[in-house]
C-alpha cells in the first residue's frame, strides 16, 4: 500500500503541473492529459525500465503516446523523472523552447513523433518485432485514446500484433469516452470493445484507470503474459478537478480563470 500511496501522491502533483503549464501557455489539452496521468505515473515511476541519464539506452522499455494531444501528461512525467529541467514546463508551445504541442523526438525520452492519430501501435509493433529479432527483453507500451480507435489504421495494427506473436507489447486504451466532437459512442459505436480485441487474439483486462492498485496489477500481469495484452482503462476526462470532469466542451482548451483557481485549490487539498 505504501507504493500505491506514493504513486497517488505523485499523480496528484503531476495533475497540478498539467493544469499550470496549460494555463501559462493558454493552449494544450489538459483534460485528456488528466485522464491518463495515473497510468503514466505507474509506468514512469514504477513499471517502466528507463534511464533519464541515457534516454537512448538500447535495453530501455519503450512507451508511445499515440494520442499525441495528451502531450502535457508525458511531459510532466519526463520532467519529474529527470529527462529535462522542470522549468521547461512553463514554456509549453513557446518558440525556441523544448516542448512542442505534440510529442517530438527532439525531446529526450520521446520515442516517436505523434499527433496524427492511429499510428502508435503500428510503430510499436515494429519496435517489438525488432526486440524479438535482436533477442532483447525490453517491453513496448502503447497508449491509444478511445476516440483514436475510430481510425482504421488502429485496427490494422491491432490485427497484426497477435499475428506476429508479439507478447512483448502492451496496449493501453484510455477509455474516457470523449473526443473532439463530443461523446464517442454518439459519433461511432465502439462497444463491445473488449470482445473486438479478443476476436483479434488479444488478452483483455478491463480496469479502473484511476485505481493505482488495479493499474499496477494489470501492467505487471501484461509484462508476464505470453500473449499481447490490451488494458482497457475506464477513465474520466479531466479527472481530479470536479468542475471540468466529463465536460465535452473542455477538449483542447485551457481552464478559465475561475476554473483554474478552483482546480489549484482542489489539487492542493
Amino acid at each position: 500500500m505504501a507504493e500505491v500511496k506514493e504513486l497517488e501522491k505523485i499523480a496528484k502533483s503531476l495533475r497540478k503541473d498539467i493544469v499550470e503549464m496549460t494555463n501559462i501557455s493558454q493552449s494544450g489539452h489538459p483534460t485528456t492529459s488528466m485522464s491518463c496521468i495515473d497510468i503514466l505515473t505507474a509506468l514512469y515511476f514504477s513499471e517502466l525500465k528507463h534511464n533519464p541519464k541515457n534516454p537512448k539506452d538500447p535495453n530501455r522499455d519503450r512507451f508511445i503516446l499515440s494520442k499525441g494531444h495528451g502531450a502535457p501528461a508525458i511531459y510532466v512525467c519526463l520532467a519529474h523523472a529527470g529527462y529535462f529541467p522542470k522549468e521547461e514546463l512553463k514554456h509549453l508551445r513557446e518558440i525556441n523552447h523544448l516542448l512542442q504541442g505534440h510529442p517530438s523526438t527532439s525531446i529526450p525520452g520521446i520515442e516517436i513523433a505523434t499527433g496524427s492519430l492511429g499510428m502508435g501501435l503500428s510503430v510499436g509493433n515494429g519496435i517489438a518485432w525488432a526486440a524479438k529479432l535482436d533477442k532483447k527483453d525490453y517491453h513496448t507500451y502503447v497508449m491509444f485514446g478511445d476516440g483514436e480507435l475510430h481510425e482504421g489504421q488502429c485496427w490494422e495494427s491491432i490485427m497484426a500484433t497477435p499475428d506476429f506473436k508479439l507478447d512483448n507489447v502492451t496496449l493501453i486504451v484510455d477509455r474516457n469516452r470523449l473526443q473532439n466532437d463530443g461523446w464517442i459512442d454518439a459519433e461511432k459505436q465502439l462497444e463491445p470493445l473488449d470482445k473486438k480485441f479478443e476476436a483479434f487474439g488479444w488478452e483483455v483486462l478491463t480496469i479502473n484507470g484511476h485505481d493505482m492498485k488495479e493499474i499496477l496489477d494489470a501492467l505487471r500481469h501484461a509484462w508476464k503474459s505470453k500473449n499481447p495484452v490490451c488494458v482497457i482503462a475506464n477513465t474520466i476526462k479531466g479527472k481530479g478537478v470536479k468542475i471540468i470532469e466529463d465536460d465535452p466542451d473542455m477538449h483542447g482548451k485551457p481552464l478559465s480563470k475561475e476554473q483554474y483557481a478552483e482546480a489549484i485549490k482542489e489539487l492542493a487539498e
